[in-house]
C-alpha cells in the first residue's frame, strides 16, 4: 500500500507516522519518502485501519 501524507514535513513527523503504522502491526514494514511526503507499507493491516490511525495523530493521509 502507498500512502500520500501532505503533512509528513519533517524527521519527527516521520517517526511519528512510522509509529502510527507499527502500532497497529508491529511486523509491518514501513518506507517513508519525506520528499515526497509518501509511506510505503507491507502489513496485514487493512488501509482504513492506517488511514484512521494516521488520521487520529493528526496525519490525514490519502491512498494512492
Amino acid at each position: 500500500m502507498k500512502f500520500s501524507i501532505p503533512d509528513m514535513s519533517c524527521s519527527h513527523c516521520q517517526a511519528t507516522v512510522e509509529r502510527t503504522i507499527i502500532d497497529i502491526d508491529s511486523r509491518a514494514d514501513v518506507v517513508v519518502d519525506l520528499t515526497h511526503r509518501t509511506v510505503e507499507v507491507t502489513s496485514t493491516a487493512v488501509a482504513e485501519a492506517i488511514l484512521a490511525a494516521l488520521a487520529a495523530e493528526g496525519f490525514p493521509a490519502k491512498l494512492v
